[in-house]
């Protein structure tokens, strides 16, 4: 009786692949160049980024070349300031590195969160009966910290995280994978003046604390169940002093030693688990 070939067939592996017959089926939306891609996580050329910008794609930053200009530059520039996306000005050699394709002297980064503006999630979270309990980063720049604070802020119950649109990490796929999903299921807001969001929150009688070395209380003697926003800086620098002088309330973290300091994400951990405690069992 002759053995059975048990190595499958060139059909067969082709389905099992997963791969496409090769064939394009579809029509282009746009011509081969400039070209909207998702595979590098950018976007580039002029037209694609304006119909990807007015159809609601989530930017995280745009490239733009030195001195470029010509048509659908002004538009592009405008809607960046309308909605607090960052613009950063780059020699043309940066966008030749990054592309191969006629980049028109711009490039997109595609983000992997909505930003929010700060005003309608205050709304939200008030409509729904909660408590506002946020947390605003000040010049923390490893996103791996910004990921682990992220997913603290869901763990402990808070609702948003503010960042500024420039001076922090980026919320790439490492952050992602740090938060464990859990940028996923928060509000982020980005802004362009951390102050100003102070005076917003202010305005809607959002409480600000922020840690200080030299405070009088500690973490857990504040009370945290009013509505709060938790102010954490740079491991390094803190909070910036302009930004701290707005601040309502200030506290520190005792610790058992005379070391520097915790780690920013746990810091944050350690204050979010506090608020968290008090309104659980208040």
């Amino acid at each position: 009786m002759q053995e059975r070939n048990n190595r499958p067939t060139r059909s067969e592996r082709s389905d099992k692949s997963g791969r496409p017959d090769g064939k394009f089926n579809g029509q282009r939306r746009f011509s081969p160049r400039p070209s909207f891609t998702t595979e590098r996580k950018f976007i580039i050329g002029r037209q694609p980024l304006i119909e990807a910008l007015n159809s609601g794609s989530n930017i995280e930053k745009i490239l733009l070349q030195k001195n470029a200009q010509g048509e659908g530059l002004d538009e592009i520039k405008q809607f960046a300031k309308t909605h607090t996306i960052p613009v950063q000005l780059v020699p043309i050699e940066k966008l030749n590195g990054m592309t191969k394709a006629n980049h028109q002297g711009v490039l997109a980064f595609i983000s992997n969160v909505k930003y929010l503006d700060l005003q309608e999630v205050i709304d939200f979270v008030v409509a729904k009966g909660e408590t506002p309990l946020f947390l605003m980063l000040d010049g923390v720049t490893d996103v791996r910290n910004i990921g682990a604070i992220s997913r603290s802020i869901h763990c402990c119950g808070a609702q948003a995280l503010i960042i500024p649109d420039k001076g922090v990490g980026a919320l790439n796929e490492e952050a992602f994978k740090s938060s464990a999903g859990a940028l996923e299921h928060i509000h982020v807001v980005r802004v362009s003046s951390l102050l100003k969001a102070v005076d917003d929150l202010h305005m809607n009688g959002i409480q600000v604390f922020t840690s200080e070395m030299r405070a009088d209380k500690n973490v857990h003697e504040l009370d945290l169940t009013i509505p709060s926003c938790i102010i954490m800086g740079d491991e390094g620098k803190g909070v910036q002093p302009y930004l701290a002088k707005a601040a309502d309330y200030f506290f520190k973290i005792p610790m058992a030693t005379n070391f520097d300091s915790f780690n920013v994400s746990v810091a944050a951990g350690i204050i979010l688990y506090e608020s968290m405690k008090q309104r659980l069992f208040k």
